[in-house]
């Protein structure tokens, strides 16, 4: 269950900064094609953004996924003995 709740805790992390990026990009792309007058690219928000940022609060998640679940493990094994 413990590999099953990183990933899950993992993926979803991810998943919601992917999201979050994306909007963020996605209005900053249209504030500056406003500000210039043309048209956005918006395959900029995905590529330039909002992937980066997904794959690098996955890795973050994945690592304090891991630490915590091991802290959660051993005060667990020292609260039964």
């Amino acid at each position: 269950m413990v590999p099953l709740r990183v990933l899950l805790v993992t993926f979803l992390l991810a998943l919601l900064s992917f999201a979050v990026c994306l909007f963020l990009g996605i209005m900053g792309l249209v504030i500056t094609a406003a500000l210039r007058g043309v048209h956005p690219n918006m395959t900029i928000a995905y590529r330039e953004f909002a992937l980066p940022a997904a794959l690098l609060a996955g890795a973050a998640a994945l690592v304090v996924a891991i630490v915590a679940e091991i802290r959660h493990h051993r005060h667990e094994r020292m609260r039964l003995m």
